[in-house]
């Protein structure tokens, strides 16, 4: 594991912008004029958008440069070339709130690897429309929401879920195996801060029971996605996917317990890059600089 970035001495700048000459040597001339060593750059030009995409991290050796004097600072370089852009301190984690239903292992999952430093995010609250993994919560010492759900409720418990992510300040939403479809109106509310692992590798076997049609159709590939939420169901920019090899033998449910721990890893990852400020999205796609 890479040491966690210093607090106040380490920063991410992300950005996207028509691709045109000059980008870099401007980003490089605004860090040297605010004390900045370039600790990583990655950059990815997408040539059929004509779509420049970039991201650095990098410390300030002057202590009196602060957050908001670095984010004056590259204002006139956005302005002078129509960037769309983010700029972070690096160690300050992600206040991330999780939505599970009765599937537990990715919520297990995140939970444990937050507790050992592996993600770099806070956990303020876990939401569900059930109360099993309340005890778990518990465990870990965060609070537990119990919104339950129903076709008579679901907009006050979307209204409800929206106080808690203003009230928590709540940066990324995080759908680990939340069995609930989310209203367009939602969708539109977390866009780009709410991502779902989808227990199949789309665009195949969309909606419920992928696993089922999967055996349906004999696969001898089992995977996950995930994927940032939209308003159109399972078809949000993709963040990450992984598949495992399995043959003929498998039933449904076998091909469930199977495809847990490929869901477990790949929403970790997802979880892990974004608030690493290594995802940005491309249209219907995202740009990962892993």
């Amino acid at each position: 594991m890479s040491p966690r970035p210093k607090p106040g001495r380490e920063f991410v700048l992300t950005l996207s912008c028509p691709d045109q000459a000059g980008l870099v040597h401007a980003v490089t001339t605004y860090l040297v004029g605010h004390c900045g060593n370039i600790l990583e750059s990655r950059q990815f030009d997408d040539r059929q958008q004509d779509r420049f995409f970039m991201r650095v991290h990098f410390d300030v050796s002057d202590p009196g440069i602060s957050l908001e004097d670095l984010r004056t600072g590259f204002s006139p370089v956005s302005r002078a070339y129509g960037i769309s852009w983010q700029l972070h301190d690096a160690s300050t984690p992600t206040r991330t709130l999780i939505m599970v239903s009765k599937f537990g292992h990715c919520l297990n999952d995140l939970l444990f690897r937050k507790s050992t430093g592996a993600l770099n995010i806070e956990i303020p609250a876990i939401v569900s429309n059930h109360r099993d993994f309340e005890p778990l919560a518990q465990s870990y010492g965060i609070p537990f929401h119990h919104i339950p759900v129903t076709k008579d409720t679901k907009a006050q418990a979307e209204a409800r879920l929206l106080e808690l992510v203003s009230e928590l300040d709540v940066d990324l939403v995080v759908l680990a195996r939340y069995m609930q479809i989310l209203s367009d109106d939602l969708c539109k509310q977390l866009d780009g801060r709410a991502i779902n692992i989808h227990h199949s590798f789309l665009p195949s076997f969309k909606g419920a029971r992928p696993y089922v049609q999967a055996h349906q159709r004999g696969v001898k590939l089992v995977g996950a996605t995930a994927h940032y939420v939209t308003s159109d169901l399972d078809e949000g920019p993709i963040v990450e996917q992984d598949v495992v090899r399995v043959d003929h033998s498998p039933d449904p449910d076998e091909l469930v317990t199977i495809g847990r721990d490929v869901e477990a890893q790949v929403l970790a990852r997802a979880v892990e890059w974004h608030s690493e400020s290594r995802v940005l999205v491309n249209g219907n796609c995202t740009v990962v600089f892993r």
